[in-house]
């Protein structure tokens, strides 16, 4: 069954949405959850990608990629109207959501994807939502309009000064760790240093993170062992397990070796698809 891009709209630097019909998948999900799609489905490569929103109505799920490899490249490449091949889901293990107290949900760059299904329902749940959103430069900001419906205190930062505060974001979240009371619940989404070093942030705090992984994975389904992260000396499949874990638990250091096993083949394999399309005049 192929899934037609219903909308499509470029939203950052080399980051894009679409809007792509999914109904099952739509009806389905739940915050946390992500799919695997493969474009073509003819062994193309199968990439996992966070379910950003759901319309159950028009049977419709939200995505939100940045282009940094040859497929999401070749996603971004993709009009209205064309269709993607395969789309599985909804996998992993949903978000654990319940009246916490006050929260803080951090995100980074594309990170803020996955958070703000995950902000959303906290907040639904009677939470009070303290969201921090960090990015490298204004141009690569974002969600911020939709954070700041469902947050009752909204932070910004950019790395470089380009858009509102120059930090970040463990700056800003320390100093909500360090208010009285402090959270009762921390929810970071982000790239792996970003999060590693949040979780250093909460520790000395107490206060408990949850982090999102974006591992190397192939199946969905715990087979392929492509995913594998160690959480509390233990080895956990980030496709069944995850991909959530308490962040304090997680060994970062080695997720980190793991995900860049494949770099060089995967930075071959963009320049390739690059060339390609330079050829046929694209």
């Amino acid at each position: 069954m192929s899934h037609k891009i219903v909308s499509k709209r470029q939203v950052g630097e080399d980051v894009f949405w679409a809007q792509v019909e999914a109904p099952l998948i739509a009806k389905a999900r739940k915050p946390g959850q992500f799919i695997i799609l493969s474009i073509d489905g003819d062994g193309s490569e199968r990439i996992p990608l966070t379910i950003a929103g759901v319309n159950p109505g028009s049977g419709t799920i939200e995505l939100i990629w940045q282009r940094v490899g040859k497929t999401t490249a070749a996603l971004a490449d993709l009009k209205e109207g064309d269709e993607i091949a395969n789309i599985a889901g909804p996998l992993g293990t949903p978000t654990h959501i319940e009246r916490f107290g006050t929260v803080v949900c951090v995100g980074g760059g594309i990170g803020n994807a996955p958070l703000l299904p995950i902000a959303t329902a906290l907040k639904q749940a009677g939470n009070r939502v303290i969201s921090i959103l960090g990015a490298r430069d204004r141009s690569r900001l974002i969600l911020e309009d939709r954070f700041a419906e469902v947050s009752d205190e909204l932070i910004v930062c950019t790395d470089d000064g380009s858009y509102r505060r120059k930090a970040l974001v463990t700056e800003p979240l320390k100093e909500v760790c360090q208010r009285s009371p402090k959270p009762d619940h921390a929810f970071v989404i982000g790239p792996t240093l970003m999060m590693k070093f949040c979780c250093e942030v909460t520790r000395p705090f107490g206060v408990p993170t949850q982090v999102s992984l974006n591992t190397i994975m192939v199946d969905g389904t715990g087979m392929c062992g492509g995913c594998r992260v160690e959480v509390d000396g233990a080895p956990k499949f980030v496709c069944v397990d995850g991909p959530e874990f308490d962040g304090h638990k997680v060994n970062f250091d080695l997720m980190i070796k793991r995900m860049n096993a494949y770099k060089k083949q995967e930075q071959q394999a963009y320049e390739e698809y690059k060339q390609h399309r330079c050829k046929i005049g694209l």
